[in-house]
């Protein structure tokens, strides 16, 4: 655990989970051509039929609102950061992910976690856009930006890519964002049973499969409060009311659809804070029955 000296958080969203204060990292509102790339099943139709989607989560023209950004809580003595985001200066495919020029580092140490200070890197999964921030540039190389962190993913999540013929564009991503990672002997592999596993006291990993083999979502639970925050296992709030809709880079298309299932269905009507890794502000809220599916009844940022 870090020992380095508390930096007073200031600005940012943030929301309160019994004791624990959980801070959203900001890094880039995706460009609006997104939501029909990710989620084809979404059509305007679709999204338009769900007033409550609007304005927040979607335009008045059935556009869905996508965001990119990380959690950071300290919890029991540890910093944690669930999901890196996208990076600065990486190589990527997608051209609204590449070579990118943010603030996250800034809003990163405004909200209090200094990239020296962060004790624990939890990876739901190992895409693109939630691992780039594992490393920095540094002198022409890239090394971790958490050097005093462990990072940790799934296990089935590792092996997979191990064994995947990975494109260019893929191989590129491990290459700048894991690899660097391995090397410096900061990647601890979790074996995450149906029951979950925990990784500190108060913190679980969930197995929510499909998006990719080892894809978790992560609770949090201090004072008798929880909070989930659902990685990529729910993308989107307009698939509370439409769990079938899935995203085009899902490995199983059916797999992803039976966790996200799974994991509504047991948030549904709890007191639960659900925390989207990708939902625009007001980004999270709880989990309601409506209509024999569910909608996001939003929590804004500073209420407990």
């Amino acid at each position: 655990m870090s020992t380095a000296p508390a930096v007073e958080p200031t600005g940012g969203p943030a929301w309160t989970v019994g004791d624990v204060i959980v801070h959203r990292i900001d890094e880039i509102p995706l460009p609006a051509a997104t939501g029909a790339w990710l989620l084809p099943a979404a059509t305007p139709d679709v999204v338009m039929a769900q007033d409550w989607l609007r304005p927040s989560f979607a335009d008045d023209e059935g556009l869905l609102r996508i965001d990119s950004h990380s959690f950071a809580f300290s919890l029991r003595g540890r910093r944690v950061l669930v999901d890196t985001g996208i990076g600065n200066g990486k190589r990527r495919a997608n051209p609204a992910w590449h070579d990118l020029d943010t603030d996250y580092l800034r809003r990163l140490t405004a909200a209090g976690f200094p990239p020296d200070t962060v004790d624990l890197v939890i990876l739901t999964h190992l895409h693109a856009d939630h691992v780039g921030w594992n490393t920095r540039e540094v002198n022409g190389a890239w090394v971790p930006t958490f050097p005093n962190a462990r990072y940790v993913t799934s296990r089935t999540e590792r092996e997979f890519w191990a064994g995947y013929a990975m494109d260019e564009a893929r191989a590129q991503m491990f290459r700048d964002s894991v690899t660097p990672v391995e090397e410096a002997g900061l990647l601890d592999l979790v074996d995450v049973p149906a029951a979950g596993a925990g990784v500190a006291p108060g913190l679980r990993l969930l197995p929510t499969p499909g998006h990719t083999p080892g894809h978790v979502a992560v609770e949090l639970t201090a004072r008798g409060r929880t909070a989930v925050i659902t990685g990529d296992c729910v993308h989107h709030p307009v698939q509370l009311a439409h769990p079938a809709v899935g995203a085009c880079v899902d490995i199983d298309p059916e797999r992803s659809e039976s966790s996200r299932r799974a994991l509504l269905g047991a948030l549904a009507d709890t007191h639960t804070l659900l925390l989207g890794t990708h939902f625009a502000p007001p980004t999270a809220g709880r989990v309601v029955s409506r209509e024999g599916a569910y909608r996001l009844a939003p929590v804004p940022a500073g209420v407990h």
